[in-house]
């Protein structure tokens, strides 16, 4: 199926992005960032999860995150919608020198439509969303029959996902403003 990440959907599709940011003004950036994808051509954003406050996850010391999830329908294929990820984040001074570090803005794509595939370049569903509660718990607010697509079986609900993350992390989950999605 790797195939299919390099071409384009014959229609719009579903995809999910996952946002992050701890450095500067959080809040902003992640406002700034959805605006960027809602901007790129083939990509409309159709839903912006609650925002919720969380405690860094591996890495260095470093701030804690502010984390949201978009729901987008996008007629990009799923290596064209990561470039344009890619290029937003540049356009938010991402700089990728320490792994898990802190970062001015960090956009995953965590699912497509229902592809399970890998290609060197992109793991689709993200290799880590089953575990993370800071994308699990936005997802679940914004798509409340969430599933994460599962290439042993039937797709994954998030809400049984959040329980187990949840208690696995210890993560703190503390609701700030919304963001506003483009009309």
């Amino acid at each position: 199926m790797n195939h299919l990440l390099g071409e384009a959907p014959p229609e719009r599709v579903r995809a999910v992005l996952a946002l992050g940011a701890n450095l500067g003004d959080r809040f902003a950036t992640l406002q700034s960032a959805l605006d960027g994808v809602h901007a790129f051509e083939g990509i409309r954003v159709v839903a912006a999860s609650p925002v919720v406050e969380t405690d860094p996850v591996g890495g260095p010391d470093q701030p804690d995150y502010l984390n949201a999830v978009l729901l987008v329908d996008t007629r990009l294929a799923p290596l064209e919608l990561l470039a344009a990820c890619q290029q937003v984040e540049l356009d938010h001074g991402r700089e990728r020198s320490v792994r898990w570090g802190p970062r001015t803005l960090d956009i995953d794509v965590i699912s497509y439509d229902a592809i399970v595939a890998d290609s060197g370049q992109l793991v689709l569903p993200h290799p880590r969303a089953a575990e993370r509660a800071f994308v699990l718990a936005p997802w679940l607010a914004v798509d409340p029959d969430a599933a994460l697509p599962s290439g042993q079986g039937p797709p994954r609900s998030v809400r049984e996902l959040l329980a187990l993350a949840v208690d696995r992390a210890g993560l703190r989950l503390r609701p700030v403003p919304a963001l506003a999605v483009p009309r």
